[in-house]
């Protein structure tokens, strides 16, 4: 059901329901995706999961880009979950998280011998995921060597295991996800266009949360429940949850609720079970002089510098309260040189 009560709300005579209506009716109530549970309550990603389930159905490449967080690994495995190839196996990779001389050995496997402690013979991840969907995480972080490598074998030529002399072929389709601006990386240099053009005949936008405010409530609700089916959110602690710009998306909402479940005792959780980063948003949004001409790009900022300071600069705690990757705040800091905002404090 959409949110809002809207047309899709209405059932559709048995003599007019076509397999893709029925997946569509299947994809707007709560799923699970692969072990990932999706919950979603606003119109934006209703119309993105729509749009999925149109993708889904052809064997186009898939490039899903967006914040980290903010849901690229879900909307990734319900393309595989909608798809022909559903029955087929599903390999992932965050090729962010192997060094680079592990990766082309991961992704293409090698032959006994191929290299010291190579003893066996191995698969890489395409000949693994033979028949269905491979879905490479963090692609931007893919070293040079490497992209030239998989940009062949996307092109559909056969390639070599390390070591080896026999050619591979794959039937593969490839998904992929990046927090990265690509364009961004090509004019530095860090990646080929010629690969982005390959990856990206269909690219897919996930909102951040801030851009969904309809969904942080239902989510926060869900989260909750995993701790504790009894417990729940008061209205006033919700409408605190929905001022918050979260930076870290999805992920900081998980951990904003985890903290919340495991400090607070009462079976509601209310304003003063959060975090003084959420409680600082009410303030804030009601002094419009304090706020000046700070964008929600600026209260992420601010909410950035707050969490610092509380962890006296330490990069990696506030890395984890934030609900993002060190990698991620070091990245937006950088972007925040040179900008200033006025404190939303």
């Amino acid at each position: 059901m959409t949110a809002g009560g809207t047309e899709s709300n209405k059932k559709v005579p048995a003599f007019a329901r076509t397999h893709e209506t029925e997946i569509l009716e299947q994809a707007l109530r709560p799923q699970s995706y692969l072990g990932l549970s999706a919950i979603i309550a606003s119109q934006a990603m209703h119309k993105l999961m729509q749009l999925v389930i149109k993708v889904a159905q052809t064997n186009a490449t898939v490039l899903i880009t967006g914040e980290s967080g903010s849901g690229k690994e879900l909307v990734a495995r319900a393309l595989h979950h909608y798809s022909l190839r559903c029955t087929k196996p599903w390999v992932d990779l965050n090729c962010g998280a192997l060094p680079d001389h592990l990766i082309e050995s991961e992704l293409f496997g090698y032959e006994k011998g191929a290299f010291s402690g190579a003893e066996t013979m191995k698969p890489g991840l395409f000949e693994v995921a033979n028949t269905g969907t491979l879905f490479l995480d963090e692609i931007g972080e893919l070293d040079i060597k490497t992209q030239v490598k998989l940009l062949r074998v996307l092109d559909g030529v056969p390639y070599y295991r390390l070591g080896g002399i026999r050619k591979v072929t794959a039937d593969v389709r490839v998904v992929t996800a990046t927090n990265v601006e690509l364009e961004e990386a090509i004019q530095g240099g860090r990646f080929r266009e010629d690969l982005f053009h390959r990856l990206a005949p269909i690219q897919i936008q996930v909102p951040a949360l801030r851009e969904r405010v309809e969904d942080i409530g239902p989510l926060a609700g869900f989260f909750l429940q995993q701790h504790d089916p009894r417990r729940r959110f008061t209205p006033e602690a919700i409408e605190f949850l929905g001022r918050h710009s979260w930076p870290g998306n999805v992920r900081e909402l998980r951990n904003v609720v985890t903290r919340a479940a495991i400090y607070s005792s009462e079976e509601e959780i209310g304003p003063g079970d959060l975090p003084q980063e959420i409680l600082g948003k009410r303030t804030a949004a009601v002094d419009p002089d304090q706020i000046g001409a700070c964008s929600l790009d600026g209260l992420e900022q601010n909410t950035i510098f707050k969490v610092l300071a509380q962890t006296g600069g330490h990069q990696q705690k506030a890395a984890e309260i934030l609900g993002i990757s060190r990698r991620t705040l070091i990245r937006k800091l950088k972007l925040y040189r040179g900008v200033p905002c006025q404190s939303v404090a």
